[in-house]
């Protein structure tokens, strides 16, 4: 599956970097408020963009190697997980409405079956979720793009509902390794500074993950320069596959990605190798406490916009930073200048 995402033009910049210097406020004295303005006005090409139509998506799905003790949750947390966000109980439940935001749910290869459920979508690519990639390769090929065009799909149909800002989420036992394998491969970042706690694993349990990461690595095989679809077959899971395509589909329509912690952002590296310009059309919402974010955040050259030592994915971060968003939109649209206000800052 191909996607034409253009690099955005810089030709509106100057013009909305005046109208944001022209505030009725010191220069820069809003920082990264300042810069998500420009940014958003650059995504949407105006002076005066919209909050039109937010939505976040979690993508759901198993994972084969969780059986064999990569995470200190056991497997079934991610059906039972799913039933929760479907109860509305759930931490990005919670974010969501407090913003107003619908929530869409994905089920991209859970071993569960939901039936047919009111905000689930049944995108199931395997019903046994992926492979064991510690004996051999997560998914295959025609999987693996089935997942991509999935996820495309699902973000194309959001845009042409009038979604222009889209947040990612995920939930997947064992999708912290999975995470921490494809940025090792994708950037270089050594395993062992990849591999954090994920649910809550102990010095034992940590210790023993890496262990058994570099056991995949090494069966794997793969060469530095190896195709990122090849790194997604042998270590992806099912959501983070598909919401790689999501947010390449998202981007190539003009919306505005939110892109939460460290498993989104394995997500964003790998749709960054098939179409580099998809940065442009990125706001990274926060800096997650697992180790290898901060690689991941270097790599893409990114700064978050807040930081506070979360690391339960979901799509949390992005429905906390979701106010900061609605903040900087705020201030290039309603915001008085200067002269408007009649705020006189030079007696000359």
């Amino acid at each position: 599956m191909e996607f034409d995402i253009s690099l955005l033009s810089r030709a509106l910049d100057a013009e909305l970097q005046r109208r944001i210097d022209g505030k009725a406020k010191p220069l820069g004295s809003l920082g990264q408020i300042e810069c998500t303005a420009l940014r958003i006005g650059r995504i949407q090409q105006t002076l005066k963009p919209e909050l039109s139509t937010p939505r976040f998506i979690v993508f759901a799905a198993d994972h084969g190697a969780s059986v064999a003790g990569i995470s200190a949750a056991p497997r079934d947390v991610t059906w039972q997980m799913v039933e929760n966000f479907l109860s509305g109980g759930a931490a990005i439940n919670v974010f969501a409405r407090a913003n107003g935001i619908p929530l869409c749910l994905v089920d991209a290869g859970v071993a569960h079956e939901f039936g047919p459920r009111e905000n689930l979508v049944d995108a199931k690519i395997n019903p046994a979720g992926t492979r064991n990639y510690l004996e051999e390769p997560a998914m295959t090929a025609t999987e693996c793009e089935a997942a991509i065009e999935w996820g495309a799909n699902i973000a194309r149909g959001l845009v042409e509902a009038g979604c222009r800002f889209m947040g990612f989420g995920e939930m997947g036992i064992g999708n912290t390794a999975s995470a921490s394998l494809i940025t090792h491969c994708l950037i270089g970042t050594p395993l062992d500074e990849c591999v954090g706690r994920g649910t809550g694993l102990d010095d034992a349990g940590l210790a023993r993950t890496r262990e058994l990461l570099a056991s995949a690595v090494r069966r794997a095989n793969l060469t530095p320069d190896a195709d990122v679809k090849a790194v997604l077959r042998e270590f992806g899971g099912f959501e983070i596959v598909m919401m790689t395509g999501a947010m390449l589909a998202a981007a190539e329509r003009g919306a505005t990605l939110l892109i939460d912690g460290f498993i989104a952002t394995a997500s964003l590296l790998a749709a960054s190798r098939i179409a580099p310009a998809i940065c442009d059309y990125c706001i990274f919402a926060h800096h997650s406490a697992e180790p290898g974010h901060a690689s991941q955040l270097a790599a893409l050259g990114a700064e978050a916009l807040i930081d506070m030592g979360m690391r339960l994915g979901e799509g949390t971060g992005a429905a906390l930073a979701w106010p900061l968003v609605q903040a900087a939109v705020a201030m290039l649209d309603e915001m008085a200048s200067f002269e408007s206000a009649g705020v006189a800052m030079s007696d000359k």
